[in-house]
């Protein structure tokens, strides 16, 4: 059996963001690893496309806290992604509001984000 491929959005529960903006930021950090991928490993994003895009999205505390998660994606080669907000409609300019992981093996991700919670 093929392992599973999917992506992982880490979101900053502390900007206490509306739906919508939450969907927004999650969805430029699918985007931007998405296009990564193609680049960067575009075997890991055919088969997570094959495998019907799976996104998961799990919270963080602190910006401090989604900066460590980066950093242990970056130490274990993962495709990832900061999103900083343009400041236009909820939040100030620069405001770093998530980290898209992936797509790539979801035992590889699991080992950066198995711990934290469901947004």
């Amino acid at each position: 059996m093929m392992e599973e491929y999917k992506m992982v959005i880490v979101v900053r529960a502390d900007l206490k963001m509306s739906k919508g903006k939450t969907a927004a930021q999650a969805s430029h950090a699918a985007v931007n690893c998405a296009l990564a991928s193609r680049k960067n490993n575009p075997e890991a994003l055919e088969r997570w496309m094959f495998n019907a895009y799976p996104k998961i999205v799990l919270k963080v505390q602190s910006e401090m806290e989604l900066f460590e998660i980066k950093m242990f994606a970056d130490a274990a080669g993962l495709v990832n992604s900061i999103i900083a907000d343009a400041g236009r409609t909820e939040i100030a300019p620069g405001t770093i509001t998530c980290l898209g992981i992936g797509p790539d093996a979801a035992s590889a991700i699991d080992k950066v984000t198995g711990d934290l919670s469901m947004l």
